[in-house]
């Protein structure tokens, strides 16, 4: 169903919330979109709303399994200022989750496991959201895909992860409790090329709706605890979302894509598009699910 904004969606489309989990896909140009609905589709997400574009064209088939919203995605703090209407309007409770075009969500057991029941066993474990690492994927062959995007050639960075403690400002600078900032990938090897504000490879990808909940610039929440990650008590789950994002922007900025003509280095290895070659690689982890 297609509604041509945000508001009209309001009136009408708040259906789509009724029941979780619900994932928010922003499109941010046309590449990859159809097939980025359908891996989330396959996840067992219960509803997708996709903002987009109004240029953006679907076929009859898929816009009639999502809720399509007409949106301007490249205005500042577009995403961010959608998803906490978002939370507003969404059941207390409700899973949600947020991604961008060409970008793939992974967590453990995902081939056999649907989403909903990850996010019951963490609802289980006391836990109102998940931690995503943003992995980069890129093309082998920028000769052959200059847009950096190609699902037959992905690859991605097998080492070169790092974090650092993440110091509060309202505690003299100390490192905040169970809190880290993740970096790795094509951000930490081009940062030349990438504004310092965003670097980090972290986000709360998945999380559960609730009065007050605001998501920040940053990817972090106004309610720290959800910004954890892990319970005081033992691991929790994390999970990767495997993406082209930065990888296109870097071959789509003009004052980086001249000085780039491979992303591949010596600890670069083909993405297998499977659970268990991120959970090999560290890049997330069952926590106490098996």
């Amino acid at each position: 169903m297609r509604y041509g904004s945000l508001e009209e969606f309001l009136q009408n489309g708040t259906d789509a919330l009724a029941k979780g989990p619900v994932a928010m896909i922003f499109a941010e140009d046309m590449i990859e979109v159809d097939t980025t609905i359908a891996h989330h589709q396959m996840a067992g997400f219960k509803a997708i709303i996709v903002f987009c574009p109004t240029e953006l064209v679907l076929t009859d088939d898929i816009e009639d399994e999502i809720y399509r919203i007409d949106y301007p995605i490249v205005t500042k703090n577009a995403v961010q200022n959608a998803i906490n209407t978002i939370i507003k309007i969404t059941p207390p409770g409700t899973w949600l989750y947020y991604c961008y075009n060409g970008e793939f969500l992974f967590y453990p057991f995902c081939e056999d496991r649907s989403i909903g029941e990850m996010l019951t066993f963490q609802t289980e474990e006391r836990r109102n959201a998940v931690l995503s690492y943003v992995i980069d994927l890129y093309a082998a062959d920028l000769d052959a895909n200059p847009n950096a995007v190609s699902l037959e050639g992905a690859c991605l960075d097998k080492s070169g992860y790092y974090a650092l403690a993440r110091p509060d400002p309202l505690n003299n600078g100390q490192p905040k409790e169970r809190q880290l900032d993740f970096y790795g990938g094509l951000r930490w090897r081009f940062e030349e090329h990438v504004p310092q504000n965003r670097r980090k490879i972290d986000r709360i990808s998945l999380f559960r709706a609730k009065p007050g909940l605001e998501l920040r610039p940053d990817h972090t929440f106004n309610d720290e605890e959800y910004n954890t990650y892990a319970c005081p008590w033992h691991n929790n789950i994390t999970t990767a979302i495997v993406s082209f994002r930065t990888a296109k922007a870097l071959k789509s900025n003009p004052g980086s894509t001249f000085d780039i003509h491979t992303f591949k280095w010596h600890n670069s290895t083909e993405f297998s598009w499977s659970s268990q070659q991120l959970l090999d690689l560290g890049l997330m982890e069952p926590g106490q699910w098996f």
